[in-house]
């Protein structure tokens, strides 16, 4: 029986993975299987504009994975989530996007989150938190993954 595509939100630090050492392998399966169909992005322009300073080869990565995702910007809805997250002490305000991050793939649906950031989204005392600012504010808990907790390993 084939599965469905898991609807996942990719934030910036997902593009870099490929071009760094520690993360090539998974971040590379990770983009494979997308190609593939097994996972559909949503991506943003927060992304977009987070990867401006970055290395040409993550905007084109970036530009590249536009063709399987469903883009999702800012609403009123994820900017409240947003500063919910932040009223809560879960991220300072200085990180307020990746506080975003989170809110837009909660706000548009997404099954999960993936990221490589360690400190602000991908922690394990954080993602309760957020869960539970999701639920104070009636939305679904939001799966909260590195790219090598969602790739397919084939076994």
């Amino acid at each position: 029986m084939k599965q469905r595509a898991m609807r996942l939100y990719a934030d910036t630090s997902v593009f870099g993975g490929p071009f760094d050492e520690e993360f090539a392998e998974a971040s590379r399966l990770f983009f494979d299987q997308v190609r593939q169909g097994r996972f559909l992005l949503a991506l943003s322009g927060v992304v977009q504009a987070e990867l401006l300073p970055a290395p040409q080869h993550a905007r084109d990565l970036f530009e590249e994975m536009l063709a399987y995702a469903d883009i999702v910007e800012p609403t009123e809805d994820a900017l409240m989530l947003r500063q919910a997250y932040v009223n809560e002490g879960i991220l300072p305000a200085a990180s307020a996007n990746d506080a975003l991050h989170v809110a837009l793939a909660t706000v548009s649906g997404c099954f999960g989150i993936v990221s490589w950031n360690f400190k602000h989204i991908v922690h394990f005392r954080k993602i309760p938190l957020y869960n539970a600012v999701n639920a104070l504010h009636g939305y679904h808990a939001i799966g909260i993954f590195s790219p090598r907790e969602v790739i397919d390993y084939g076994g």
